[in-house]
Formats: C-alpha cells, structure tokens, sequence
C-alpha cells in the first residue's frame, strides 16, 4: 500500500530555526522524487526540542530510488543524520482519507527479525 517514514529529532532552541530551513529544503528535495506522496515538518506542542519529520511514499522501492539521487544525498542526508536512532520506515497497512479504510498485507518477509544483510544478527 505504501511506505511512511518518521524521523524524531531532538533540536535545541538556538538551533531551531536553522533546523527548519534545511527541512524545509529536505521536503522541497523529496516532494520532486517519482512516488513521493506527501510530507510535514511538525514540533511538538508540549515539548519545543522535540521535532518530526515525516514523508509518505507509494511504496519502499520509490523511497529507496529517492535516497540513491544526488540531490536527495545532497540536501537531505545532513537532515537525516540528526534523527534520533530508532526505527523510521514503516509500512503502511490500515489508512483512511475519510472515504472509508484500506487495508494492505504485509510485504515483510518471514524471516525479517531473523535474517538481513549478511546472514542471520550475530553470525559472523
């Protein structure tokens, strides 16, 4: 169905302003990639460090054609290495538009938890 990715950042005050500059130009960057459907740049209401920066794509294959171009490595990756480190990219498997609910089967393989680049986690 679709692929959501979601960074968190944690950005102080005297680096805020800065911070949404060069995501501003990050979403500028991947709104013009083939599959990007939609992204937003928010702050959180109750705590002014904590940000989030998300982004929609019709499916993985496209985000990961986005992260290969030269612009995106350009002007996105000093954006994305600010992120705190925890999962980001999602599959989307329930969404609405308010037109009713969609549902999507999982694209993950099996043995996703298990294997990987590389062969199984720990082995050498």
């Amino acid at each position: 169905m679709g692929l959501l990715v979601v960074t968190h950042y944690r950005i102080t005050d005297d680096m805020s302003q800065a911070f949404r500059e060069e995501a501003r130009l990050a979403l500028t960057t991947m709104s013009e990639r083939a599959g990007f459907v939609r992204g937003h740049l928010g702050r959180a209401t109750d705590e002014a460090a904590r940000w989030v920066l998300s982004t929609e794509w019709e499916g993985v294959g496209a985000y990961r054609r986005a992260l290969s171009s030269y612009d995106v490595k350009l002007h996105v990756t000093g954006v994305m290495l600010r992120a705190l480190e925890e999962p980001s990219a999602f599959e989307v498997l329930e969404s609405t538009s308010g037109s009713g609910l969609r549902s999507a089967e999982s694209d993950r393989a099996a043995d996703a938890a298990t294997a990987g680049p590389g062969g199984a986690p720990g082995s050498a």
